[in-house]
């Protein structure tokens, strides 16, 4: 398997998740600041220039975050990755979607990329406001889901590595505190080894 990356980018949830099946793989850093995902040579791969995008073993390309951490935890039962029964999985899925459609893509990317929310500098604080306001709203459904337990489902999962990430970047990249259910559970994530490993390849540690 390869996958493409950038680093502290969403796409370090699925490096965990490669981590902790174990199986080889190789990592490839897509340097989007330079526009490399635009191209050719990755979008001969993948034409939707983003990252994460997941190459099979059999050449074959998965992108998406919510299907690549499926189709990996499905693909390495014996990693545990993914929860048994209907139930379980439609509540991982419920959760890896929240975060990424919408803390991500609602909320981050409102306070990174105001400009796409508002042509107008002076709107763009109020953009940022919004953004905070949906990440955080967000967060306090997160906490509230882990009361009582170390992870989401219980039991670690994929949709564990999709709150990591979002964590990631409210904590270590805009500085700001999680609620104390999330807090213990990024803590919890950062002393996994697969995370460790994860970061430090990353430039991140």
């Amino acid at each position: 398997m390869k996958l493409y990356y950038a680093p502290g980018a969403c796409s370090v949830g699925i490096h965990v998740l490669l981590e902790e099946i174990g199986k080889p793989y190789e990592a490839e850093a897509v340097n989007l600041r330079e526009g490399a995902q635009f191209k050719p040579d990755f979008t001969a791969i993948n034409p939707k220039s983003k990252v994460p995008t997941l190459v099979k073993d059999d050449g074959a390309v998965i992108t998406e975050f919510p299907a690549i951490a499926t189709w990996l935890a499905s693909s390495f039962p014996e990693a545990k990755l993914l929860p048994q029964g209907a139930d379980k999985l439609a509540k991982a899925l419920e959760y890896v979607d929240y975060a990424v459609a919408t803390l991500h893509m609602q909320g981050f990317s409102r306070i990174f990329r105001p400009s796409n929310y508002a042509p107008n500098e002076a709107d763009h604080e109020a953009v940022k406001a919004k953004g905070e306001e949906i990440f955080s709203k967000g967060l306090a459904i997160f906490d509230k889901a882990l009361e009582g337990k170390d992870y989401l489902l219980g039991e670690f999962s994929f949709a564990d590595a999709a709150l990591f990430y979002v964590s990631f970047w409210w904590k270590g990249r805009l500085g700001k505190e999680l609620p104390p259910n999330v807090a213990a559970h990024y803590a919890r994530m950062l002393a996994r080894p697969a995370v460790q490993r994860t970061l430090q390849a990353e430039g991140l540690a």
